[in-house]
């Protein structure tokens, strides 16, 4: 979907940094919007969520269609995703501080959020000593691992916060655990 949306965009100036950008400050104001732990909020979050999934595809689309690639615009839209990506959890732990999670919303937020921030580092080190471009977590039948965090807008509108929170931190601390742990074999058999 996002090739047919950016496939227009080609030759009219619109570059892919343009979109990660734009990814940046839709995920951006999802966070701050999730954080509130509001119904508006939750609602707003969800809907810029999406949208800065949807744009996180889009840019790397509009690159590869429109030969834009380049590795400054790789390494933006790498920090942009390891950002929003990770801090969406944070955010969801704040909002989540008024459930059942109470005062532990937020600290088990943020061990959600450095797990991924741990797991995108990691596994981008894994990728480059690696090697081949196969990734340290690949997905299958043409989903990619990260294509569940489309799942978070309509859990927090569900009222599902809390669940988010919780389930998040433990999938990403065993990702990143894996991901290590995968690193450091490889590592140990280049050496």
């Amino acid at each position: 979907m996002a090739r047919v949306v950016v496939r227009p965009l080609i030759g009219t100036g619109v570059t892919p940094n343009h979109l990660t950008t734009l990814r940046l400050a839709t995920g951006l104001g999802a966070c701050v919007a999730v954080a509130l732990g509001t119904p508006a909020g939750a609602l707003w979050g969800g809907v810029l969520w999406l949208l800065s999934a949807f744009l996180d595809r889009a840019d790397g689309e509009l690159a590869r269609i429109g030969d834009m690639m380049s590795a400054k615009g790789h390494a933006y839209d790498y920090f942009s995703d390891a950002l929003i990506n990770s801090l969406i959890f944070a955010a969801a732990g704040i909002g989540a501080r008024h459930g059942w999670l109470g005062v532990w919303a937020a600290p088990i937020g943020v061990l959600a959020t450095v797990s991924m921030l741990v797991s995108w580092v990691v596994g981008e080190r894994y990728q480059k000593l690696e090697g081949s471009g196969q990734k340290a977590y690949a997905g299958r039948w043409g989903f990619d691992v990260d294509d569940g965090l489309y799942l978070i807008a309509p859990l927090i509108w569900l009222g599902l916060m809390s669940f988010v929170v919780v389930g998040a931190a433990a999938a990403t601390s065993v990702m990143a655990v894996i991901i290590i742990v995968r690193y450091q074999r490889l590592r140990a058999q280049r050496a």
